[in-house]
């Protein structure tokens, strides 16, 4: 299950750093979630960490993308291979 950040969200920049999949980025006009890349801290941490610092309490799940804890973990691998793979020079 990503996460969602909801239209209540006040902009305030404290969920952004804490995302350790910087999954999260400034959209148009709230923050929004990249739900290939949010595994709800999955691998990193027991509960997720930008709800933890959300001031309004506006990050639930997102209903379309419902995923289970062993799916949040294999995407957490997936994301960490990436960032371990080397770059191929010239790509």
């Amino acid at each position: 299950m990503a996460l969602l950040i909801t239209i209540e969200c006040i902009n305030c920049d404290v969920c952004e750093p804490e995302c350790p999949n910087q999954a999260i980025f400034m959209g148009q006009d709230i923050y929004e979630i990249n739900p290939d890349k949010c595994t709800e801290c999955v691998g990193h941490f027991d509960e997720p960490q930008c709800v933890q610092v959300c001031p309004v309490n506006c990050i639930p799940v997102n209903p379309a993308h419902v995923e289970d804890r062993e799916t949040l973990f294999k995407k957490y691998q997936r994301l960490q291979a990436q960032l371990a793979a080397p770059e191929t020079p010239g790509l």
